[in-house]
């Protein structure tokens, strides 16, 4: 992954490749360009064209036109997605730097911009022997604007590196990232960026019994790991912590409720939540807001192997409460089960769980957003749907109700780990429900969290969707 830094300018040098944001009530007469060049954007505008680009032999020069559209965050998006083909050009065109340049009524667009570029110039090119023409080639963002704060545009960076930090670990191959390895890493950049993080080895989470982590983890020869992570401000602003708890199946073959071989194409992705509450944590401790924020990833693969656990099993949960196992590929809902009882203790004011958990939700919705779900306060979820429209994260809000609880009942434990034939991401996370005393949102990222080609800034494989959308919301809580 190569780095874009972003800066700030008062200096806009006469050879410099830059983008110009304009709209209705823009002053072009004030961009410097030859009398020919101006005509050309001139007629370009009255042809409604949104993204116009000129070659002025020493210099390339990119105009956003702006419709005027009411909806900001509509406007925000969109200039997200032209800066992802404003990106794509500048790695055809082997561009180094780039300005921006911000005609229009609001200094702030400039920021969406270049999120856009950013986000869009990352490329996981580890495992290529020959990266000729596939890295990015963007070096450096200079935004030309007095009204934007050297703050904004740190925090931007460091929220699109926690982002790009996610989609590493999703694009990671399970032999190169099993549970030990998520782990090491975890504590390796929290060291970095500021926060701790105590990893809890199988001795330990045997002597917890944590029963649900240890029946996935049976068909494994790899051990699992717990890991505890935690960001707290000194002025922290929360009396009681948010904590995070995220998904971490490092592989998932189904278990012996074998998957087929295209399914498990690209279940190296499973552990998409636990990288989304990583990287949040990660961009928040960078960040330094004034929040006490705690993340769990119980980690493990799920494979077929001699002593896996099977189908018709019943298994005591760290809860106490005993699961009758359906399908052992409905294996997420228990290592998390096990995290959500652990979160009890730290006696926090929200619980937000984060997993790649059904294809009922996929199904749903499929790759343009979140699907939510929970008991936390209505004003809660409506402050999480405003932040998934100011970062185009959206979330769907599933109903909740209790009736989907009876699905799950079994006639020989306490519950089951798979509901009817219907509503499964909702019984999913009706599930999860049981183990939780705390107000609890779940977010089912099953549809976004790994795609098959590049969607605008969302880069093919991982696409670090939910980091945004966490940071944002704990920012604003």
């Amino acid at each position: 992954m190569i780095k874009t830094c972003i800066n700030i300018s008062d200096k806009l040098l006469p050879d410099q490749n830059i983008i110009t944001i304009i709209d209705k009530d823009s002053d072009i007469e004030r961009v410097s360009l030859s009398k020919t060049e101006l005509e050309y954007l001139k007629a370009s505008i009255d042809k409604k064209e949104t993204l116009i680009e000129i070659n002025s032999y020493f210099k390339y020069s990119f105009f956003i036109v702006l419709d005027n559209e009411k909806d900001q965050n509509k406007t925000y998006e969109f200039l997200r997605a032209k800066g992802s083909d404003i990106s794509a050009r500048i790695n055809t065109l082997k561009l180094d730097d780039i300005g921006i340049s911000n005609l229009s009524s609001n200094p702030e667009y400039s920021i969406p911009l270049a999120e856009g570029i950013i986000l869009s110039q990352y490329a996981f090119t580890k495992y290529l022997s020959n990266k000729d023409g596939k890295e990015p080639h963007l070096k450096e963002i200079i935004i030309h604007c007095d009204l934007i704060t050297s703050k904004a545009v740190e925090e931007l960076g460091k929220v699109c590196e926690s982002v790009n930090w996610a989609r590493d670990l999703v694009n990671e191959p399970v032999n190169n990232l099993n549970a030990e390895e998520l782990a090491r890493r975890v504590v390796e950049q929290g060291e970095i960026s500021g926060y701790t993080t105590t990893v809890l080895t199988k001795k330990k989470i045997e002597s917890l019994k944590m029963g649900g982590l240890l029946a996935v983890n049976k068909g494994s020869i790899d051990p699992p790991t717990f890991s505890v992570l935690e960001y707290k401000h000194p002025d922290h602003k929360n009396k009681k912590p948010i904590v995070l708890v995220g998904k971490g199946v490092t592989y998932d073959t189904g278990g012996l409720s074998l998957k087929t071989s295209k399914q498990m194409d690209t279940m190296k992705c499973d552990m998409g939540g636990a990288a989304t509450v990583i990287a949040a944590i990660d961009a928040i401790a960078k960040n330094q807001l004034p929040v006490h924020v705690i993340g769990l990833i119980p980690a493990t693969d799920n494979r077929p192997d001699g002593n896996a656990y099977v189908p018709g099993d019943v298994i005591t949960m760290y809860s106490g409460s005993t699961v009758e196992v359906l399908n052992t590929d409905a294996e997420g809902r228990l290592i998390l089960a096990d995290a959500l009882t652990y979160s009890d203790k730290y006696d926090p004011e929200l619980v937000i769980n984060v997993a790649t958990l059904t294809g009922s939700a996929y199904a749903a919705i499929g790759p343009k957003g979140i699907v939510a779900m929970g008991n936390a306060p209505k004003p809660i979820f409506l402050r999480l749907e405003d932040c998934g429209y100011n970062v185009h994260e959206r979330v769907a809000l599933f109903p909740f109700w209790d009736d989907y609880k009876d699905l799950l009942k079994s006639d020989i434990a306490d519950l089951k780990n798979l509901g009817g034939d219907y509503g499964g991401a909702i019984t999913a996370g009706k599930f999860l429900e049981h183990f939780v005393k705390a107000p609890f949102i779940h977010l089912d990222i099953a549809g976004v969290a790994f795609i098959g080609a590049k969607d605008s800034y969302r880069t093919a494989g991982g696409t670090g969707t939910g980091v945004r959308l966490l940071y944002n919301f704990i920012k604003h809580y």
